[in-house]
């Protein structure tokens, strides 16, 4: 292993960069929104069938998506690892990052397997819910844990072509699953199949059939497209030890990061539970605009970080930076735009979720709060994936433990419940959580990319 000379190329022009930007992101932010639609057709379905089925589809999907979110994270090192050597001119080596992908998906998606269809039905009926819950969720819950392995199989060939910037792909892909998946669900659901299914359990199968298509119409074009043979994915040696040690410690950091992130935001729903009924249903309107709104930033870090990892590789800092902060710049305006749209149509956005007028009243309270903190939570998202693919994996993690676990909690029940501000004060915990965040992360990123970069090549 040699060291690479600092390349003295010069970063692309402003336009130039900006146009490979937004034509890397707007297929990933499209399969990103189409993660949130695939699950969003399956609780609509659902809760025109049975308002009792809906509570059981809700209370499945609570534990598997905080598995889902974990596990997806842990998988980030393919896309990384994969720009990172493109950018060093090993573009060869990159099916070795494919296939440890595959490997670790395989791994997590097994394990989550079987912890979730042994463990995750005597939890349910022993979580202290109302008689039937528990055992109405069970069977939803063990056949959404069928379909984790084939799913994280479609995370990861996603991952390698969008950083091979093929993202288009993976957005056709999803497309393909979310019809197949409103077909199945329409067809399965109200139990006039003839099958023995129906309601929160039919939803779970299509769900089930559509990531395996999905992993499937991917993989196909990975074959087909992508200069990847299925011998050569299945003889492909283990590559370097240094850039497995590399794919692991992305992913470990990735992962723990959306771990923190995805179960302070569940913490807070128990927060608002002890507020009332309507201040849950109120909390959980916000949350899921916000959720459906951070799709956006999510689909920017993704091409932000195939961009800040090639230069990277390449050994390129004004390139690095330059990457990094123009995805921030790109995210600010959209989340700019979408919080002004927000805040102009803060009670139709309400209405759409629920009908009862304190739940709305409660909801639009907290939207036109919630905007002030639509531009920070995409700044920070962008500026940790960003650091994650200039090498810089732990500071994110923590700085996320930070702002989320010792900021957020703790200031969101005392806002909540001492303060006296409900719901309002859980969001503007949201609010300060996410500006020290991206504080942090901004700041440490605008460090790490003045560095002289020699990142080491074969």
């Amino acid at each position: 292993m040699t060291d690479a000379l600092l390349s003295a190329e010069p970063p692309r022009r402003p336009t130039a960069a900006l146009g490979e930007l937004l034509r890397l992101a707007w297929p990933v932010v499209l399969a990103r929104v189409g993660i949130m639609t695939m699950g969003l057709v399956d609780v609509i379905v659902v809760g025109r069938h049975s308002a009792e089925q809906l509570a059981y589809q809700a209370l499945a999907l609570a534990p598997i998506s905080v598995v889902v979110t974990t596990v997806v994270g842990l998988l980030m090192g393919v896309q990384v690892m994969t720009s990172r050597l493109i950018g060093e001119g090993r573009p060869e080596e990159t099916v070795a990052v494919l296939r440890r992908g595959c490997v670790y998906a395989l791994q997590l998606g097994f394990g989550a397997l079987l912890i979730m269809a042994l463990l995750g039905p005597w939890a349910m009926r022993n979580a202290g819910l109302e008689p039937g819950l528990g055992e109405g969720a069970s069977l939803p819950l063990v056949i959404f844990a069928l379909s984790m392995p084939a799913y994280l199989l479609s995370v990861v060939g996603q991952l390698f072509l969008e950083a091979q910037g093929r993202p288009g792909a993976g957005a056709a892909a999803m497309i393909v699953a979310n019809v197949v998946n409103l077909a199945l669900n329409l067809w399965l659901v109200p139990g006039a199949s003839g099958l023995p299914v129906e309601g929160a359990a039919a939803s779970a199968w299509a769900t089930f059939f559509a990531r395996g298509l999905l992993a499937v119409v991917i993989f196909a074009f990975i074959f087909a497209k992508a200069g990847v043979t299925l011998k050569a994915l299945l003889r492909h040696g283990r590559g370097h030890a240094a850039d497995a040690r590399e794919q692991r410690k992305i992913g470990l950091g990735a992962g723990s990061s959306y771990f923190i992130e995805v179960t302070a935001f569940a913490a807070m729903t128990f927060v608002a539970g002890w507020l009332g009924g309507l201040e849950v249903a109120a909390w959980t309107v916000i949350l899921n605009i916000a959720a459906v709104i951070f799709m956006g930033p999510l689909g920017l870090s993704s091409a932000t970080a195939v961009l800040v990892g090639r230069d990277y590789g390449a050994g390129q800092p004004h390139g690095v930076r330059q990457a990094g902060f123009l995805g921030m710049g790109v995210t600010a305006v959209l989340t700019g735009l979408i919080a002004l749209g927000v805040w102009l149509f803060d009670e139709p956005l309400a209405r759409a979720y629920t009908s009862d007028p304190q739940a709305v009243a409660i909801a639009v309270s907290g939207l036109t709060i919630a905007c002030l903190f639509f531009v920070a939570d995409g700044l920070q998202v962008v500026a940790a994936q960003s650091l994650r693919a200039a090498a810089d994996v732990w500071w994110p993690t923590v700085m996320h433990i930070v702002s989320y676990g010792v900021v957020m909690l703790p200031l969101g029940w005392f806002l909540a419940h001492p303060a006296g501000l409900g719901v309002n004060g859980i969001v503007w915990a949201v609010v300060v959580a996410s500006l020290i965040s991206a504080g942090m992360l901004t700041t440490r990123f605008w460090f790490v990319s003045g560095r002289k970069l020699a990142p080491a090549v074969a």
